[in-house]
């Protein structure tokens, strides 16, 4: 097998993670709620990360990054713009707003090639630009005939995590170091947090229910795992082709979102996705013209 197909392979496994695997997990512990859900999130990311670049010896990297202050602050920054991203996108999953939450990542791709134009300069052929109007009148439409429903939460988790990507093009950083040292920084806030809602009995985490403890654990590897695939995939086959693949992933949630867990989708919002769907078809189609 080539380079190239084993790159695909490792996109389209991150993508389906992301997609399915990660969302029926976490919608199976809503109950926890998902204020205790981000919580862990973060901690057994971080736990898992140390242990993994003790054991790829990363440490020198890390330390050199720290050095440069402005890389200290830009990481500060990604780190509550990938916290924020975290806990918007699992509030939606545990409240049943997984298709609003699709609808961000649709968006996501168009809204960083915009970002991408007014922060770097980046250009912008006639496709991109139709695009990008697309997605504007998806969401002035969903604005103005269902403001009462918009989809808050996918346009939290679309402009938190373009965002983030912007501000990491900044720092020339791996992605899983760059995730450890932003985990690192939430970590405290975390511990502090998880201390006091133990202290107070509202934790559902404990060695009395070890198996439930355990499967929490798992929110670690779960956003470990499908990282690695995707960072593995882009080194392969580059980030063209990997954007186009990446759809899989709010496709997925989408299917998921309204087939599987019943969520409603009124007209208004039907009509925005077809507006949308149709701007990714030209984004997608403009990539592919470009690889």
């Amino acid at each position: 097998m080539s380079l190239f197909n084993k790159g695909i392979l490792y996109i389209i496994a991150g993508s389906f993670w992301w997609g399915v695997i990660g969302v029926i997990y976490f919608r199976s512990l809503a109950f926890v709620g998902s204020f205790e859900l981000v919580l862990h999130r973060v901690i057994w990311t971080a736990i898992m990360l140390i242990v993994i670049t003790f054991a790829l010896s990363k440490w020198k990297k890390i330390s050199q990054i720290t050095k440069n202050k402005k890389n200290i602050v830009y990481l500060i920054l990604t780190s509550f713009l990938i916290f924020t991203n975290w806990s918007i996108w699992i509030y939606a999953v545990s409240t049943n707003q997984i298709v609003d939450a699709s609808f961000g990542y649709f968006i996501m791709p168009i809204l960083s090639v915009l970002l991408g134009y007014l922060f770097f300069k980046e250009n912008l052929n006639k496709k991109r630009i139709f695009s990008i109007l697309l997605v504007l009148i998806a969401i002035l439409v969903l604005i103005f005939f269902n403001f009462k429903n918009l989809p808050w939460v996918g346009l939290i988790v679309a402009l938190s995590w373009a965002f983030y990507n912007l501000v990491r093009k900044k720092i020339d950083i791996d992605t899983d170091v760059g995730l450890l040292i932003e985990s690192l920084y939430i970590l405290p806030f975390a511990l502090i947090v998880f201390y006091l809602i133990t202290k107070s009995g509202f934790n559902d985490f404990n060695f009395s229910n070890l198996g439930l403890s355990l499967f929490l654990i798992l929110a670690g590897p779960m956003t470990v795992i499908p990282l690695f695939l995707y960072v593995r995939g882009v080194e392969l086959i580059g980030l063209g082709p990997t954007g186009m693949i990446f759809y899989i992933t709010p496709t997925l949630q989408f299917i998921l979102g309204y087939f599987y867990y019943n969520e409603e989708f009124s007209l208004v919002k039907f009509l925005s996705f077809i507006i949308i769907w149709i701007a990714v078809i030209i984004y997608l189609k403009d990539l592919y013209e470009k690889n």
